[in-house]
């Protein structure tokens, strides 16, 4: 990861290929929703879709609406943002963050290295980064990286990761409150 934020071209190719890290390199878009026709035996005359994009806190709306249709390449179909958005700058690092985290680490599951990367979820942060209230998304849960059921109708985590994760919250903010 270290060697991809810095450019490194084969980095970013290796870790592009898994879909996890690849929405951590770049903005990604994906359908999510279609509506299409009227009855099942009938060609539909119209057809609408969800698209939901993760971004990189730099990039525009007006960023993501042209990459959608130079993709899409059918200028009988529009591409219309379904809110605002404005993107924001990137937390700075916190060095007293990233030490009470690596010890609170140390302190569970020693030898684990902490690593800062980018939420690929959408937070409350972009909101708090525009007033200047830097964020950082922090967490103590263990998931299998192949068989991420966020959003979806098996939404879980394994009862060891729950458990643990409490372990490590609490912990962690005691340690960041010097207690």
């Amino acid at each position: 990861m270290k060697a991809a934020a810095e450019g490194d071209a084969q980095a970013i190719e290796r870790l592009s290929e898994d879909p996890f890290y690849n929405s951590l390199l770049r903005t990604t878009c994906v359908t999510t929703m279609v509506e299409a026709g009227h009855a099942r035996n009938a060609l539909p005359q119209m057809a609408r879709a969800n698209v939901n994009c993760r971004a990189i806190p730099q990039t525009t709306v007006n960023e993501i609406e042209h990459a959608l249709e130079q993709t899409i390449g059918d200028s009988g179909v529009t591409v219309t943002a379904a809110g605002t958005w404005t993107g924001s700058p990137e937390s700075p690092l916190n060095h007293q963050v990233m030490a009470a985290m690596q010890k609170t680490v140390n302190s569970i599951w020693a030898g684990v290295p902490v690593v800062p990367f980018m939420e690929t979820g959408a937070t409350d942060g972009r909101t708090l980064r525009l007033a200047g209230i830097p964020v950082y998304a922090i967490s103590g849960v263990f998931i299998d990286l192949h068989d991420v059921r966020a959003h979806g109708r098996n939404e879980r985590i394994p009862v060891k990761s729950f458990y643990d994760g409490l372990e490590f919250y609490d912990r962690f903010v005691k340690t960041l409150a010097g207690k």
